[in-house]
């Protein structure tokens, strides 16, 4: 569905004061045309149009912007690309470098813009309220923060009804875990391997990857245990997964029975019965795991886990960062989809569309024990303009039917890329829900060895020459992740899979000579 305000004039819609790019939707530069060229007639899938114009780039030379960021930013090679993208302005799913190249973002700054750049209801609410009162702090109440609590609070099932703001989904996780300890009064804390809850000195123990590990004690308390991953795990066959799309190893459960999920549980078992104390504080999990590449769990498995934790006295947290406020289409949250009623919910990233804010729900009960163990507060958490902005894309997501618009678009995108792994050996697994799409990348379907990192660069490479940014992930960075805006279009998600498929060529081009 294109909601009507974008078929209004342009200058209706947005006001701007700066020099303007003459033409309308520039695409390609010349250094970016000659790129696309020489890929061959049968890899320029042509680019859909937009109706929005940039503003003219008047800002540091690009040379520039390098030499500040290798002088004064973090050393942390963080950013995609040998010639990083240099990015200027953004319009619902599309993205402007500062040369005026057109970009369909399909990663939303990792999972983070959820009705789209620069969404003209979303600016104007942040506007009116930037014009009025920016903050307060805790200590004194604005309207804004109840009005929001109680939208925010009407989503979620009960007793899920007592919020707390935050700024991130870091500092979200890491309440959930004081909040799981003060509540059960124990200390241990599990999640997956592969797991990603934040970069904060706690929650860096809740996140297992090995770049997130250090060689000096973070994260007390907290032990993993292996992730049911259906693909690249030791079990796993045709029917384990909530999705359009099952694995292509094959089993001999009944579609209503996954052996896996069975396999799985005893190893969450074991890990409850060696690894951890005769009571625990919670278990941590994603929906569906982000970091870690789209990972999905096998069906019936987190169901069957919060209730092995809670005979422990163990609280179940489910960390809704990325997989949240619509994005998986089916549910509004993600673990809906698992059929579970967790005693903490944490969100961030969709939750504002780019602007930083998060928050954490749980139950009167749980929330009475915090209170009771520490007096919390946080200074910028549901300040005004944060209040305003979650207001306003709660309102979008219901307005445009986004959720709706991810089920459709997202299960028709599936199934594409789906076409593609049966078509090129290389593509593993094509998994997900929603517009939240795993692609892993194997050297072959039988070993499922991850290619190798150079390849995957290059195809990564070749999908932004021709207009398309996609993510990465995976233990061994081998997985695409897929994450567009939530307002995108069937002719874009086609654009995608047929920039994909060109960039897939290539590679194949690239290896036969």
């Amino acid at each position: 569905m294109i909601p009507a305000w974008r078929h209004l004039p342009r200058t209706l819609r947005l006001e701007m004061s700066s020099p303007r790019i003459p033409k309308k939707c520039p695409s390609l530069s010349r250094a970016f045309r000659t790129s696309v060229t020489k890929l061959g007639l049968h890899t320029k899938p042509r680019m859909p149009p937009c109706d929005f114009t940039p503003e003219r780039y008047q800002s540091l030379a690009y040379n520039r912007v390098l030499e500040i960021h290798r002088q004064h930013l973090s050393p942390v090679l963080a950013s995609y690309f040998p010639e990083p993208l240099l990015l200027h302005q953004g319009h619902m799913e599309w993205l402007f470098d500062y040369e005026g190249n057109r970009y369909l973002d399909f990663f939303s700054g990792i999972f983070t813009v959820s009705v789209g750049h620069c969404h003209p209801k979303v600016n104007a609410a942040a506007q009116q309220q930037l014009g009025r009162l920016w903050h307060t702090s805790v200590v004194f109440f604005h309207p804004l923060l109840h009005e929001y609590a109680e939208k925010l609070a009407a989503l979620l099932p009960e007793p899920l009804k007592v919020i707390f703001f935050t700024n991130s989904g870091s500092e979200a996780n890491d309440l959930a875990m004081l909040m799981a300890r003060a509540h059960s009064k124990s200390t241990d804390i599990i999640s997956f391997r592969g797991a990603y809850h934040g970069c904060s000195s706690h929650t860096l123990g809740l996140s297992n990857l090995k770049p997130l590990k250090m060689p000096i004690s973070t994260g007390m308390g907290c032990q993993s245990t292996m992730c049911p991953d259906v693909f690249r795990g030791p079990w796993g066959g045709s029917h384990c997964r909530d999705s359009p799309v099952q694995t292509v190893r094959k089993c001999s459960c009944a579609p209503d029975c996954c052996q896996a999920k069975d396999q799985y549980i005893e190893q969450f078992k074991d890990t409850l019965n060696t690894c951890m104390a005769k009571s625990i504080a919670g278990f941590f999990a994603e929906p569906i795991q982000g970091v870690n590449g789209c990972v999905q769990y096998p069906k019936g498995f987190l169901k069957e886990a919060f209730g092995l934790v809670r005979e422990l006295g163990g609280l179940c947290i489910a960390d809704e960062v990325q997989t949240g406020f619509g994005r998986l289409g089916s549910h509004f949250w993600g673990f809906q989809t698992h059929g579970v009623l967790p005693d903490i919910v944490t969100m961030a990233k969709g939750i504002g569309n780019g602007f930083p804010m998060a928050a954490v729900v749980t139950t009167p009960e749980i929330a009475k024990s915090l209170a009771q163990s520490l007096y919390h507060f946080n200074t910028f958490g549901g300040n005004p303009v944060a209040c305003a902005i979650g207001s306003a894309v709660l309102e979008v997501i219901k307005e445009e039917n986004l959720q709706e618009n991810s089920q459709e678009v997202g299960t028709h995108m599936l199934l594409k890329f789906a076409e593609l792994r049966d078509e090129f050996e290389i593509v593993g697994d094509v998994r997900g829900k929603g517009l939240m799409i795993g692609i892993e990348m194997v050297k072959d379907k039988v070993s499922r060895q991850p290619l190798p990192y150079e390849e995957v660069n290059q195809i990564h490479e070749d999908c932004k020459h021709m207009g398309l940014i996609i993510g990465r992930g995976g233990l061994f960075f081998q997985t695409f992740r897929i994450a567009p805006p939530m307002c995108i279009t069937k002719p874009e998600a086609d654009f995608a899979v047929e920039v994909f498929r060109s960039a897939l060529i290539q590679h194949m081009e690239r290896r036969a000579k």
